[in-house]
């Protein structure tokens, strides 16, 4: 199998490190009919190097944590340690109180074919008060059906809530949309979470497709013979303490979003420079933006 030794490691608060480039999987499970071909781009993945995969009981209603619970059965069976792979998924905010978000934890990890989640993220804020939330994620620890938990889509102030409650400075992670389109977690929520050497997990990395084929960024990717989407992708590889989560569903989409890894290394400070002039960091605050 190929190996991710050339990625960089993001340290999570308890001291685990794993590479900060994953795979969302927003998109698979939709139609059973594809089911094949997505098992097959997953497998592919993890015979590449992928070992951090991102999912959510939200996508096709779980269908695409069964999609990838197929491809992680297949890739165990075939010898791939099963800890050599970090696994995340992420509950709806209505199943947030405790009896629900247990349950919920339990059909993801049926549909996943897995005993433990690596990492559970609550999917966005919820109505259910934080305490309940954070007393349902210690409870599923306690059980060994995760090892971590998480948020999605919370702004600082929404961070800062959290850890006032009981047990929330636990929080490990929280993913939120970042991406060179979408800069304004750098005002001060990505600043706080690298303080707190707490992991931003970067959703939609390419706008949902409108960074691809940027034009401001045709011409910086023909020089570095690579796509725009590549550079796109690659200035985000190197912010410090942030993952990357782009999707794919075809093979030369997986081994594009792979070499932006070596690409974020080739980036010039003069390419930096000029990204900034393009795409600037934010001056103020902004609402968090959410996709």
């Amino acid at each position: 199998m190929a190996s991710s030794a050339h990625a960089p490691w993001i340290q999570f608060p308890s001291g685990e490190e794993r590479p900060n480039l994953g795979m969302g999987t927003c998109g698979y499970g939709v139609d059973t009919a594809y089911q094949a071909k997505e098992v097959g781009a997953l497998r592919l993945a993890l015979d590449m190097g992928w070992r951090l995969f991102d999912t959510a009981e939200m996508y096709a209603s779980g269908g695409a944590e069964r999609v990838l619970g197929l491809a992680l059965e297949q890739a165990f069976r075939a010898g791939l340690p099963r800890d050599a792979v970090m696994v995340v998924s992420k509950v709806l905010p209505e199943h947030a109180f405790e009896s629900g978000l247990v349950a919920a934890c339990e059909q993801s990890l049926r549909r996943l074919k897995l005993d433990c989640i690596d990492l559970y993220l609550l999917h966005w804020p919820s109505s259910t008060p934080l305490a309940e939330t954070v007393k349902a994620f210690e409870q599923l620890q306690r059980h060994g059906r995760i090892r971590h938990w998480g948020v999605s889509n919370f702004d600082l102030p929404q961070l800062r809530e959290l850890a006032a409650v009981p047990g929330g400075a636990a929080c490990a992670a929280n993913q939120v949309h970042y991406s060179l389109g979408a800069r304004g977690v750098e005002f001060d929520l990505l600043p706080a979470q690298r303080v707190h050497q707490m992991p931003l997990m970067a959703y939609s990395p390419l706008d949902q497709g409108e960074l691809a084929d940027h034009p401001a960024l045709r011409g910086m990717a023909a020089r570095h013979r690579a796509t725009p989407a590549q550079v796109a992708l690659a200035w985000l590889l190197r912010q410090p303490g942030v993952m990357a989560l782009p999707k794919a569903r075809s093979a030369v989409h997986l081994r594009h979003n792979w070499a932006a890894q070596a690409l974020s290394q080739a980036l010039s400070a003069e390419d930096l420079a000029w990204l900034d002039g393009h795409f600037p960091p934010p001056r103020h605050k902004l609402p968090l933006s959410v996709r």
